[in-house]
């Protein structure tokens, strides 16, 4: 297909299939892959084409609904349409039906990827689909007013409040006029402060509200943390996460544990309370500011040591009894994976925000011999596609 050819701003009546990973579902075309944004399996609709490069896809937005689903709901954000905000995807579906959409995905990604064909249950977190989001970036238009990107675009939509924000975080400075071009950073921790920065694209950072220090608490511990570094987004989660790495991971006492991309080390704390004084844990972790926040808020727990680095270029050498890794996005990678198997820890367990990544590394760990054992999946990012996945991997 030539540029002149290009379907893009093109309309097209389709009939809309399956979920995919990454927030669309699946429609055909003339012979072609369509994926849609706004729209539910089963309808059809009417979409727009908004990107076409050529080849066997374009991308498209659903612009009117002729055959609704019994799933769909009316948006509760204003900016949760075609062009508006990109940050949520699926606001039109009822919340039952969100959790269905993300446990097919993941579903699919582990029978694609890791061959596994797995019943999949997404659990909903507390509190519902809103107010949630304590972390969060938002960029300032050419007339110093926040917002948030469009959908796979530069644009700024500008906003008055976010739906699935804390309550007042976005109101906070919406009504504030910025320098143009910059980034916000807001962050409300489990104290409630709010911690605020702006980001100039030129110049230092200002500090806006907040000391940048935030108080969370998870695992039966309060933590000081940079209030802009990595903590979990969904205030329930980190305390979640850190039980279900309690119970999966039965480390003995005056044994050996590691705890990958381990952050300020949430696990690594739950992690050295079951190997005890005698024991060792060890951290690794590329950000030298989470590294300094985790030496300071475990000092009490000595059997921790701290490494900071890269996973991928940290020799990693011993014989850990569990393994517990929470990687980036991209997931943690063939020779990752290679280098803890080598190692032969008798239980892994894998904290996964990209359920591709996670199925990618699942069947690298089966050719080690591993079989997971046990998963759980999480709506811990209500109203987006993302999805929190934990598994456990035994030799």
């Amino acid at each position: 297909m030539t540029q002149a050819q290009t379907w893009t701003g093109r309309r097209l009546e389709v009939e809309v299939g399956a979920v995919a990973h990454g927030g669309h579902c699946v429609a055909r075309a003339d012979g072609r892959v369509v994926f849609v944004r706004h729209a539910l399996p089963g309808e059809r609709v009417v979409v727009e084409v908004t990107e076409d490069k050529g080849g066997s896809f374009c991308r498209a937005d659903a612009v009117e609904v002729l055959e609704p689903s019994p799933d769909r709901v009316a948006a509760p954000c204003p900016l949760a349409h075609p062009g508006g905000c990109g940050g949520c995807d699926w606001q039109h579906a009822s919340a039952e039906a969100q959790r269905s959409l993300k446990a097919t995905v993941v579903a699919e990604q582990l029978r694609r990827l890791a061959g596994l064909d797995l019943d999949v249950e997404v659990e909903a977190l507390p509190g519902g689909l809103g107010d949630w989001r304590t972390r969060l970036r938002m960029v300032v238009d050419g007339k110093g007013r926040a917002g948030f990107r469009a959908h796979r675009s530069h644009k700024v939509v500008p906003a008055r409040r976010c739906t699935i924000a804390y309550p007042d975080l976005v109101e906070e400075v919406a009504q504030q006029h910025w320098t143009r071009g910059a980034e916000l950073d807001l962050t409300a921790d489990s104290m409630g402060q709010m911690h605020i920065v702006e980001r100039p694209q030129r110049g230092r950072p200002r500090t806006v509200s907040g000391d940048g220090v935030a108080v969370e608490r998870a695992g039966g511990r309060e933590w000081r943390v940079d209030a802009h570094g990595f903590w979990q987004v969904h205030p329930e989660a980190a305390d979640l996460y850190a039980e279900i790495v309690a119970e999966w991971a039965a480390a003995p006492l005056g044994g050996t544990a590691w705890d990958l991309y381990g952050g300020a080390g949430l696990f690594a704390a739950v992690l050295a309370e079951q190997v005890g004084p005698d024991g060792h844990v060890l951290v690794v972790e590329s950000s030298r500011g989470a590294v300094a926040d985790g030496r300071d808020n475990l000092r009490d727990l000595p059997q921790v040591r701290f490494k900071a680095g890269l996973v991928e270029e940290t020799t990693l050498t011993g014989r850990p009894d569990v393994v517990v890794l929470d990687p980036p996005r991209k997931g943690a990678g063939k020779a990752v994976v290679d280098a803890i198997a080598a190692c032969e820890p008798s239980r892994v367990i894998y904290v996964a925000c990209d359920p591709a990544a996670l199925a990618r590394d699942v069947a690298g760990f089966a050719a080690h011999g591993y079989r997971l054992e046990r998963l759980r999946a999480f709506d811990a990012f209500p109203m987006t596609h993302h999805v929190e996945c934990i598994g456990l991997l035994a030799r």
